[in-house]
């Protein structure tokens, strides 16, 4: 039987998502815990890789588990073995054929400013002190929206078919003394939201001009676009999946 597994992480001690050697990663923690649990080895297959101290409000990963679990008992007894950075939300039974990563239909990230000192924020936002134009930024933010190649905000060294990626929403706002950025689209490129949202700061602080940004996009060049924003302020906060793949 697969099931869907709906994950939530606070990433500040984690190395990224993705299994690697000599690091320690949330799939790698998942999978201990989920082989001590079941008794064999077990390996997941996750909606998507999260970068190192990247954090996640809502991931899916998939596995397949010969005998039938009773899904709230299996839920707190997994728990019960993951750390408390790292926490089982919901399991739901899914058909046979359904995959997290290749049956998402929409993935949205949200990058979390601090304008003040925030000792509560420390680890969890980017404390950013230079002032910033919202409507600015919005208005490159929307030379983003629809299906574009975005190779400039790419990581360089990164094995892709391609780098076309649709985004269908891009979008600042303020809550007091937070800025937000959500951004939503059908797949991301390594490093794509931090590049993205670098670049966006840039424009918003007067360093570069909104024409400039649709230049960047035209370039391919990642050499063009602004740095990357620390990982510590990144968030994957939600991931969408038809219903036609979830058993009742």
């Amino acid at each position: 039987m697969r099931y869907f597994f709906e994950i939530a992480y606070k990433g500040t001690n984690y190395k990224g998502w993705q299994t690697q050697h000599n690091a320690i990663t949330v799939q790698e923690v998942v999978e201990n815990a989920l082989t001590t649990l079941i008794g064999t080895k077990t390996e997941i297959i996750g909606s998507g890789r999260t970068d190192s101290g990247v954090h996640c409000e809502q991931q899916f990963f998939h596995t397949d588990i010969e005998k039938e679990i009773v899904l709230k008992d299996f839920q707190h007894r997994l728990n019960v073995l993951l750390p408390k950075d790292i926490s089982i939300q919901s399991i739901r039974k899914v058909k046979p054929e359904a995959s997290a990563r290749f049956d998402a239909r929409s993935r949205t990230y949200q990058y979390r400013i601090t304008l003040s000192k925030n000792p509560l924020l420390d680890g969890l936002a980017l404390h950013y002190f230079k002032s910033a134009s919202i409507p600015t930024m919005n208005k490159a933010a929307s030379l983003l929206l629809g299906e574009h190649d975005f190779q400039c905000f790419s990581k360089v060294k990164t094995n892709v078919n391609h780098f076309l990626c649709e985004i269908t929403k891009a979008e600042w706002k303020q809550r007091g003394d937070t800025l937000e950025f959500t951004i939503t689209a059908n797949r991301f490129l390594r490093g794509m939201v931090r590049a993205i949202v670098g670049t966006l700061l840039d424009i918003g602080t007067g360093k570069m001009a909104v024409k400039d940004f649709q230049n960047i996009i035209n370039s391919k060049d990642r050499k063009q676009a602004g740095q990357n924003v620390p990982p510590e302020g990144l968030y994957l906060t939600m991931v969408k999946y038809p219903s036609s793949i979830f058993l009742k």
